[in-house]
């Protein structure tokens, strides 16, 4: 059964549409979005299609189901504020891309945290890396799509503490909040269809674009997905590199220098009466 477990902080009219990646889960979009409500943003951290179950839950819906969760949330969110923002972790980043591609008047920034158009991290076996490129004709030919590709350590985590913490709930089943333990080859395939029709869109984008990346992301490598990005699209980049991370960087080492750079990033593309100010604001902790 899929749990819900978005979650939506009401702050000021300007907002941040979080999305999560692929098999993952709201919860590792949490962190950056207390921050950014720290900050002042109404923030919603949406849960895409299919996600939170089990691997056949997932498998029941396409990459158009996940985009068509995103096109909702955003909806939703343009309900309680005048300016939005984008941001997505990993394959939801793609998703923030191809959503900013097709509705350009209605973001105003996009935040790209480790985005994944390739799984080609140092941590990805060289027979998946190789592998790839068939899953459509298996998709095509019906074949192997319940096969599942099973993530193996670091899981994306440098911080060994997170990482038991987060490997510990995906294990046990707990999807709702550590996500999927695998890969349906199914789900990887389509996905891999939404990566090429972003790809083809990126010069679209003229929203300025806050990319971060880690430099040993065990996923996907920074050059091939984020420089794919930064060479792309036709807006404004403001490119960052970080050290003490691998893929999950919202949840990882860095994730308090993700929260600052996005808020700076965010807040100069707005006016600062669209922010709530923190004498105010309902929802003050120190993030962990």
């Amino acid at each position: 059964m899929i749990t819900d477990v978005s979650f939506f902080y009401k702050g000021g009219r300007a907002g941040v549409l979080l999305i999560h990646g692929l098999t993952g889960t709201p919860a590792e979009m949490q962190i950056l979005g207390k921050g950014l409500h720290k900050h002042g943003f109404t923030v919603y951290g949406m849960q895409l299609a299919g996600h939170c179950g089990d691997e056949n839950d997932l498998l029941a819906t396409s990459w158009h189901d996940w985009y068509d969760s995103v096109i909702r949330a955003a909806d939703r969110l343009l309900e309680h504020v005048d300016t939005m923002f984008v941001g997505g972790l990993s394959m939801g980043a793609v998703l923030a891309l191809k959503y900013t591609a097709d509705h350009p008047e209605n973001v105003k920034g996009v935040g790209v945290y480790g985005p994944t158009f390739v799984y080609d991290g140092w941590s990805i076996p060289r027979y998946i890396q190789r592998s790839v490129f068939l899953l459509k004709w298996f998709k095509a030919l019906g074949i192997f799509q319940k096969s599942v590709f099973i993530e193996r350590p670091p899981y994306g985590l440098k911080d060994e503490r997170i990482r038991k913490t987060v490997s510990e709930s995906m294990l046990s089943g707990d999807s709702a909040k550590g996500g999927l333990a695998g890969n349906p080859l199914g789900s990887l395939a389509e996905m891999q269809e939404l990566a090429k029709q972003t790809a083809a869109q990126l010069h679209d984008i003229k929203a300025p674009c806050l990319i971060m990346h880690s430099n040993h992301d065990d996923i996907a490598n920074m050059e091939t997905n984020s420089g794919l990005v930064a060479r792309s699209v036709s807006g404004p980049v403001k490119m960052i590199p970080l050290e003490n991370s691998y893929h999950m960087i919202t949840i990882d080492r860095d994730r308090k220098k993700v929260i600052q750079e996005s808020a700076n990033f965010f807040g100069a593309l707005c006016t600062k009466d669209q922010l709530v100010p923190p004498a105010v604001n309902p929802f003050i902790r120190e993030i962990a």
